[in-house]
Parts: structure tokens; sequence; C-alpha cells
């Protein structure tokens, strides 16, 4: 949908709009363009271009579009700089619930894991756009950043798990004890149910659009949730991923579904209570269930120290873990190796929603900028390589990519 401010009559107004982002699905991005004048019209245009008028003032007139679109009179004067949100609150325009079943919401309405950020300006979006349009070999990095629009927290930002007290486990802690080995499978076990009912962001979306056309050589993802995967991408997930589990002793791997079914069958009652709990705001504060970034819920110790069994390899009753690299262990050198050869290799080295301070990470983007390519970063606050890349966009990486596709060459059909 297009919805633009037009003026009436012969009202002044300034030459260019302001454009303001707002991405329902992977299928529409919205964009409202304003124009400041004393008597305005609203006209907005569907995907289907029906047309909906609504007099600003002075007028009660009202029509709406055969998709359900809503719009109600607007009495306040529209500001220069603002937000897509604050022109909603002020105008009263609400937009049809569209639920895709295979993206997330818009990344403005999930406040805990989302940090704040204005919209991205058109200079930026124009100048990493550029960046795109003329790499013939680009590699993207992405982490945890892009994640966080589809409902999965991250570490670092303001409202990460590093900020609410969450101290990840790491590898020397999973292999050494059993305490931790049980702590860590309950409370995966607990939350896999709903971080597996996360959806792709319109950021996955658009990654995958842009992979598909070609004007990405490499992906490769800090992150082991496989949304890139879900919405059509198959990046090199550097860190592993949580939907495998593998043995230490003999490298055996199995699916973590059946993982999954083995830990019920050995717990059936703590599985059984588990379940039976609605994961809603009043079953988070009164069991301590909140959800972690690599797909576990922290639960009070009560609830798993007295009785919980785990399942042991098929192949040698050695030790299960996640198939994902926990911090204090290495990356593996295949893995790594292919990494760093991208990043030698490119000719340009994006960064997305990433805080680059893992040096699995930032060895990659210093590496490429090394060998001269162009490098950008997209993330909320700062990371560790912004002292050398040139262009650093803060912003959600949801009101960015997907306009990425809006600009010359780059226009592609939706997913």
């Amino acid at each position: 949908m297009m919805l633009s401010v037009v003026p009436r009559k012969q009202a002044s107004i300034p030459s260019e709009p302001i454009r303001l982002p707002y991405s329902q699905n992977h299928t529409t991005t919205r964009t409202m363009a304003l124009r400041l004048s004393s008597r305005i019209l609203l006209s907005a245009v569907a995907d289907e271009k029906e047309l909906l008028r609504i007099p600003f003032r002075g007028s009660s007139a009202l029509s709406t579009g055969r998709n359900g679109t809503f719009l109600s009179r607007m009495e306040h004067a529209v500001p220069c700089r603002l937000s897509f949100k604050y022109v909603q609150m002020k105008s009263h325009i609400k937009f049809p619930q569209v639920s895709s079943g295979s993206t997330a919401d818009a990344p403005s309405r999930d406040k805990k894991t989302v940090p704040y950020s204005d919209p991205p300006s058109r200079d930026d979006i124009m100048r990493l756009y550029e960046l795109f349009d003329r790499s013939k070999k680009l590699v993207v990095l992405t982490g945890a950043g892009i994640s966080t629009e589809s409902g999965i927290p991250d570490y670092r930002s303001p409202n990460g798990a590093y900020n609410t007290g969450f101290k990840p486990i790491t590898h020397q802690e999973f292999i050494r004890s059993v305490k931790a080995q049980r702590r860590y499978w309950a409370r995966s076990y607990a939350g896999w149910r709903r971080f597996t009912a996360a959806h792709p962001s319109a950021a996955h979306i658009a990654l995958a659009s842009l992979e598909r056309a070609g004007q990405i050589s490499y992906m490769i993802t800090q992150n082991v949730d496989r949304l890139h995967h879900r919405a059509g991408s198959n990046p090199l997930e550097l860190h592993g991923t949580v939907y495998t589990v593998i043995c230490i002793e003999c490298g055996f791997t199995l699916a973590r579904e059946l993982f999954q079914d083995q830990l019920k069958a050995l717990n059936p009652k703590w599985a059984e209570a588990i379940e039976s709990l609605e994961y809603d705001s009043r079953a988070d504060r009164s069991f301590g269930m909140k959800q972690r970034p690599d797909g576990d819920i922290e639960i009070d110790e009560k609830f798993w120290e007295e009785d919980f069994d785990i399942p042991v390899c098929p192949k040698c009753n050695g030790l299960l873990k996640p198939n994902v690299v926990f911090f204090g262990d290495n990356v593996p050198k295949g893995r790594a190796d292919s990494a760093m050869l991208a990043a030698k290799e490119c000719d340009a080295f994006v960064a997305l929603g990433s805080s680059l301070m893992t040096m699995s990470a930032f060895r990659l983007i210093r590496t490429a900028h090394k060998v001269g390519a162009a490098t950008a970063i997209v993330n909320i606050g700062e990371t560790r390589a912004d002292d050398f890349v040139p262009l650093k966009i803060n912003a959600r990486l949801g009101e960015i990519l997907p306009r990425l596709l809006d600009f010359g060459c780059l226009v592609i059909p939706a997913v």
C-alpha cells in the first residue's frame, strides 16, 4: 500500500516528501510520504489500486478500501521529524492484522527484544544501495540483531540478555558439570516450543531475495536459529545450530526434534508439567521463564535440580551437546577457514545486526577491510569495528533492507 499526503486546492507545500518505512509482511512494503499543508487530503492506493480519501480538516467524509484498511480524520499538524508510529498515533491510522504464517510482525511491535532506533534516512538507504549495486562479490554477515525482530532476544543490546543479568553457559562448564548439563537441557526443553515458533523477519526475507537475485555472493550468520533457512537462504552457520545435537566423543549427530522426544520419554512428568504451562506474561513472571538467545528459557532451579535425566549418544554412550559453539569454545577449523576465505576474496563486506564483539566475527570484517573491500555495518549501537568501517548505519534491519529492493536494479519480486 502506498500512502501519501497531497495538497488540497492550491496549498503551499515543501518540494520533497518525508518517507517513512513500514513493512507488515514480506509481500507488502508500505511507504508513507508526508507533505505539510494548511489544508490537505490523505489518499491511499492499495496493492489493488484502490483509492481512499479522507479530508483532514473541515470535513468528516470517510471511505475505506476493500481490504478493510481504516483511517480516521487527523486533527494535528505533522512535524518534520517523526516516526511512523508517531504518525499512526496522531492520525489514528490502523492497519488490518496480517498473519501470513511465514514472517514476523513489524519490528516496532516488540519493544522487549528490538532496541529503539530512528528510521533510516534516505541518504543511509542510498549509500547502502550503492554498495550493493557496485559490488560483484559481496559477503554478508548477520548477527543476533536480525532475529530480535522475530522475537528472539540478543545478548548485548540495552534489552539484551547480558543487561538482564543472564550469563550464558560456557563450553567448559557444560563439559565438566553434570548439574550444568541438566540445567541447560531442562531450560532448552522448556524453551524449544516458543523458540521454534519464531518466524523470519522482513529483514530475513529481504536478504533471501537479494541472495536469490545474485546481489549477495556469500552469507555467514552467527545465529543458531535457522531463520535464514526458513526465509530461503543457505548461510554458513559460523556458530552452529540448535537444530542438531552432537556427541562430543564420536561426532554422531541427530535432529533436535528427536532429542526433544527422548527428553520427554525420560522425563514424562516433568515434560507434562512444562507443556501444560501457557507462555503468557503471567506464566513468565510466576515461573521465572524468560526466553534466551540460544533457545533455552530461564527456569528456577527447583523445577529441574531434583530429577532430570539426559539421553546419551546411541552410538557410544557419550555426552550429547547442542551443535553450537558455546562461549569459550572454538569455531570448527573447516567452518572458520570457509568464512575467512570468503572475507579475503570479497569486494564488499556488510555486517548486519552484529556488535562484532566475538573474535570469530570481528576478524572477518577486519580481514575484508585490510584486503581493500568496501565495508559497512548496519546495527543499533556501537560495534567493535566502528573505528575503521566507513559506512555505519544505526537502524533496524527490517526498516532498511526491504527498502533496498525498491531502488534501481535491485527491484526484485517478493519471495
